[in-house]
């Protein structure tokens, strides 16, 4: 039986929440949720929001497609590298996802410079 697409965000959004040691009230509080709206985005229950998807990458520092990915090597090679850190306050859940969100566009923008060979 074939995967819907809710079942592989959901199986993935408890993967990068596992492997960055966050609780389901950890991320459902920075995205201004209830844990039980969070609970069914990972259940595959319910379709995630595009917006609520974006803040989530922010929080976890991937790109949007890796959320969608079947392949679950990709998935661990990437969360090889996270960042784990234990009794986390919402104000720092904020700061890592503004750290990682800087850190993703740096690294989309050194690719392009160095794809066309700018500067």
């Amino acid at each position: 039986m074939e995967k819907t697409e809710n079942k592989i965000i959901g199986e993935n959004l408890k993967r990068f929440r596992g492997a960055n040691r966050f609780t389901q009230d950890h991320v459902s509080n920075y995205l201004g949720i209830t844990r039980t709206a969070y609970a069914n985005y990972e259940s595959g229950l319910r379709e995630c929001p595009i917006d609520i998807l974006e803040k989530i990458c922010d929080l976890f520092g991937c790109d949007m497609y890796m959320l969608y990915e079947e392949n679950s090597d990709k998935i661990n090679d990437m969360l090889a590298s996270t960042f784990r850190i234990d009794d986390l306050s919402d104000a720092d859940l904020k700061q890592i996802a503004l750290f990682k969100k800087i850190v993703k566009n740096y690294l989309k923008m050194d690719t392009l410079i160095n794809e066309h060979n700018i500067l």
